[in-house]
């Protein structure tokens, strides 16, 4: 007689997904409605200017979820080739992830806004970014390289017994990693993945430097105009600490539901 399954070994399933989605959009819009009543209250500079640092602070969230999710895709990708047996699968990656990481953030970002335009006009191709969509390839790649190397740890740390019993039952290659490896290494690579999607956050600040307004650029304007510095900075540091809570929260416990999931 089989027992029914307990809340602990129960599958993460797409309704769990789904409900922790719901509650991080519900907790960050609260928390900006929050920060706009706060904000208001407070003297000048920062009180009149206070839609400014919401406006920035929004900004700055959506740099993060888009390019945490695009950078989660090419790190997948990434991580699996560079797991391959074949160099020809290899190579791509691996000058990727070294082009990448070997390179400080802010050239990249700004390689992205002014560099890369001209470059495939020159091949044909005319793009036109913005600032927004600029500052989200240049971080989605940067995160993408991390996480390439945290997935590439977590399909290897997966015993190679497991892809040799999936092969003698019939499964391909691809099908192998797909259905058997890969969401197990997912699992495994969770924690380290939520470091980076935080660290991500942070780095957008650097967005700025191409006069994306996000939540650093609108602190400056705020500084620059009211020569205030103390008070401005202060409250940037504050608002990025309450996004950084809130998101901490919502990934440690997708962490350790992750957890319970695969006891």
């Amino acid at each position: 007689m089989t027992t029914p399954a307990t809340p602990r070994n129960q599958p993460l399933g797409p309704g769990a997904i789904l409900l922790w989605l719901v509650g991080a959009a519900a907790a960050f819009l609260l928390l900006f409605y929050l920060i706009t009543v706060i904000l208001r209250q407070m003297p000048d500079p920062i009180g009149p200017r206070a839609d400014l640092f919401v406006e920035g602070a929004q900004i700055t969230l959506q740099l993060t979820v888009v390019s945490g999710l695009i950078g989660l895709i090419i790190g997948v990708v990434a991580g699996i080739q560079k797991t391959s047996a074949s160099w020809l699968v290899r190579a791509p990656a691996n000058l990727f992830v070294w082009l990448i990481r070997g390179t400080p953030l802010l050239i990249q970002i700004l390689f992205v806004y002014n560099a890369l335009p001209p470059i495939l006009a020159g091949i044909g191709l005319d793009v036109q970014l913005n600032e927004f969509w600029s500052a989200v390839i240049a971080l989605s790649l940067n995160v993408g390289a991390y996480n390439a190397e945290v997935i590439r740890a977590g399909i290897l740390a997966i015993p190679r017994g497991q892809t040799e019993a999936a092969r003698s039952l019939g499964l391909s290659g691809a099908q192998t990693m797909r259905t058997v490896v890969l969401p197990q290494a997912l699992r495994l690579v969770v924690p380290p993945l939520v470091n980076n999607l935080v660290a991500l956050l942070k780095d957008s600040s650097l967005a700025s430097s191409i006069a994306l307004l996000e939540l650093t650029l609108a602190g400056q304007r705020v500084s620059s105009e009211s020569f205030l510095p103390v008070p401005v900075l202060t409250t940037v540091g504050a608002v990025y600490l309450a996004l950084t809570t809130v998101m901490t929260f919502f990934t440690d416990q997708l962490e350790r539901r992750v957890k319970i999931a695969t006891r």
